[in-house]
């Protein structure tokens, strides 16, 4: 005689339904995800990103040169903080953010009737997962100074002392990234299968950890800043500020989404697997993306290793 087990229950507050359920051929989707994170890290061009786009929107917001002014006094660095990071919001240290809207999608699809709730609940765990990690790490990098290879000017072997830390802290997220994908795809066991939440707070907390390896030019000054100024606070929120613009375009197009299909958008991700088959194929792409990038191509810059490059790189 056959006994029938229920399946498990979800925990108090996560209805049945947004309980995943195994995606359509995971497999497929993996490797399809993948080869576009490493098409993405061969098409990439930092020198559009860092320097076109980047600086101009910070020359434009600062109404200066942003690179070549002074940064004087603390209201001038703070803002300083908040508009490097939004001008660094497409560079290759920060674009896997964008991986960050299939698990708030997936957070706010669990309560998509309380209206605004819906918007404000995702958004603001991410934000307690990043600013946990970037206001700490601000606060350390006060205190460490120059002792972090991140301010090094020292060279090993040809390739910057600070672009090797950005290459493992990087490769590290990126394959937290991958991970996390590969599990919400079913391919890999899921901490986070009945724990929305917890997997915003935790892409919170590795955006937070983009600032622990970012060389990005503008960052690069901001850092400096904030260690002469001999205070852990002003570290601490200037590195705020800096991921909060980071996020500032994904949070908009978050908010863009619920406001603009009037809540059809959590409604439709509302469904298990293909709120599972959005949320892995984006970080998939997006991790394989960093780790290709910063552990591949990067090096190869310096003769470490090969990498293909395209005419304009």
């Amino acid at each position: 005689m056959s006994v029938h087990r229920s399946p498990q229950a979800p925990p108090r507050g996560v209805p049945p339904e947004s309980v995943p359920r195994p995606v359509a051929r995971p497999g497929r989707t993996a490797v399809i995800s993948a080869a576009a994170g490493v098409l993405l890290a061969v098409l990439w061009s930092f020198e559009l990103v860092d320097s076109v786009i980047g600086d101009t929107v910070a020359d434009t917001l600062l109404g200066h040169d942003a690179k070549g002014t002074a940064i004087t006094g603390t209201a001038a660095g703070l803002l300083f903080a908040f508009v490097s990071g939004f001008a660094g919001t497409f560079t290759a240290c920060n674009i896997a953010m964008a991986a960050s809207v299939g698990p708030m999608s997936q957070a706010g699809a669990t309560g998509h009737r309380h209206g605004v709730r819906s918007l404000l609940r995702p958004v603001a765990w991410l934000t307690v997962g990043m600013l946990a990690v970037s206001a700490t790490y601000g606060a350390l990098g006060v205190l460490l100074g120059e002792r972090l290879p991140q301010l090094s000017t020292d060279t090993v072997g040809g390739m910057p002392v600070r672009l090797i830390q950005s290459s493992v802290v990087f490769g590290l997220i990126g394959l937290a990234l991958t991970y996390l994908g590969l599990a919400a795809l079913g391919l890999l066991p899921d901490v986070f299968a009945r724990r929305p939440v917890a997997r915003v707070v935790v892409m919170g907390a590795l955006v937070g950890g983009f600032l622990v390896g970012r060389p990005y030019p503008l960052f690069n000054k901001l850092f400096h800043w904030a260690v002469d100024t001999g205070n852990p606070a002003y570290g601490a929120l200037a590195f705020a500020l800096q991921s909060l613009g980071n996020v500032l375009i994904v949070a908009a197009l978050f908010a863009v989404l619920i406001l603009a299909s009037r809540g059809r958008f959590l409604a439709w991700m509302a469904s298990p697997r293909r709120a599972a088959t959005v949320t892995g194929a984006l970080l998939v792409a997006l991790g394989v993306f960093t780790v290709v990038y910063w552990d591949l191509r990067v090096p190869a810059i310096f003769g470490v290793g090969w990498f293909p490059t395209m005419p304009y790189n």
